[in-house]
């Protein structure tokens, strides 16, 4: 069974989930769902999906070319202790990862996908990066080396990503000793905060003991409610801009400066970071976290209605393609996911309503 027929047969539960979640918080008057906001996030889960049909085997195929040739040994499958090594140091990986995803402008252009909402609910771990593939195969060469067979990586590396579905949502409050160890409800809040006590915290996807020990963790607390997205809010439903954004803000940056050492530098300095002449030709307003507010352009119900019901046939649609994709020819294939982009486009266009505009870059 491939990846895609994996998350095909996960998706049933991550819907019946958000349904469970949606009827929670109306249950107690706190909905954290806006229609526009929740059927974005899962498309860009669809478009992540689709762009993996095309680029996974990049990553797996690395992986096992460097198992190949440069592990120094095999470890046996049939070990429980290789598995459970297995997942720690993927886990442990995965920390470094996602902090190089938030830490150097490159990693964020291709992460902040996942930020970009700002709602907070598990609709928001759907929306995935499709970007990611460029870089993320770099962190777990390790694994290779070490001999982890590429099935061993391939099943931890599931493992650890449907794990942190659970963890976005505000319906789950603090949980007392699970909050301590493992990345958590309450833990990765924390991660998706834009607060100055909270941005660049709790990178742990499991285990949050990773941040602990490396001087990244912070508990959420009562008195600094978490406010979601980010510092250069997306204004924007279009799933390719959402992914494509800050490479173009990163490239007019790099365009304008004067200095080739910073026309570099722009790619891997932290997010944020700009050459001082590019900074003061093209400024931009400092954040303010008393000024944030909740982008939610208004749409009427009709056109509510076609967006939700573009939204099912585009979920039948990918959900269908990503069961069968196996057994298509590329043509075939390509044919398929671009429409199905297409239609995702236009479904993003319908939630912006009349007049909306693109914003620029993303932090």
């Amino acid at each position: 069974m491939t990846d895609a027929q994996i998350i095909v047969l996960a998706t049933p539960v991550f819907l019946l989930l958000i349904g469970l979640e949606l009827g929670v918080g109306l249950a107690r008057g706190r909905n954290t769902y806006r229609l526009h906001d929740a059927i974005t996030s899962i498309g860009l889960g669809m478009l992540s999906q689709l762009v993996g049909l095309f680029t996974k085997l990049l990553g797996i195929g690395l992986y096992s070319l460097a198992f190949a040739q440069l592990a120094p040994w095999t470890l046996p499958v049939s070990s429980p202790v290789v598995w459970v090594a297995a997942l720690l140091l993927y886990d442990l990986l995965y920390y470094w990862k996602h902090r190089f995803g938030h830490r150097v402008a490159l990693g964020w252009a291709a992460h902040v996908v996942h930020h970009q909402s700002e709602d907070y609910n598990l609709s928001t771990a759907l929306r995935q990066t499709s970007t990611g593939w460029l870089c993320d195969w770099l962190f777990y060469l390790p694994m290779a080396l070490l001999g982890f067979p590429p099935l061993v990586f391939a099943v931890v590396a599931m493992v650890d990503l449907l794990y942190q579905y659970w963890v976005h949502t505000q319906q789950i409050h603090k949980l007392g000793w699970f909050d301590r160890w493992f990345c958590s409800p309450s833990n990765h809040r924390v991660h998706h905060a834009v607060n100055d006590a909270y941005v660049d915290k709790n990178y742990g996807g499991i285990l949050i003991l990773w941040d602990r020990l490396f001087g990244t963790f912070a508990e959420e607390r009562d008195e600094e409610p978490c406010v979601y997205g980010t510092r250069s809010p997306l204004r924007s439903y279009n799933p390719l801009w959402a992914n494509f954004e800050v490479y173009a803000a990163l490239a007019r940056d790099s365009w304008h400066a004067a200095r080739w050492s910073d026309r570099w530098r722009v790619w891997f300095m932290p997010p944020g970071w700009r050459p001082s002449d590019v900074a003061q030709r093209f400024p931009k307003p400092a954040f303010e976290l008393r000024r944030v507010q909740r982008w939610d352009p208004p749409t009427s119900p009709a056109l509510r209605a076609l967006a939700l019901m573009l939204f099912v046939a585009v979920l039948v649609a990918t959900v269908a393609l990503l069961w069968v994709a196996h057994s298509l020819a590329t043509p075939a294939l390509l044919a398929a996911a671009a429409g199905i982009t297409g239609l995702l486009c236009l479904m993003g266009w319908l939630g912006q309503g009349p007049g909306a505009t693109v914003p620029s870059q993303a932090r």
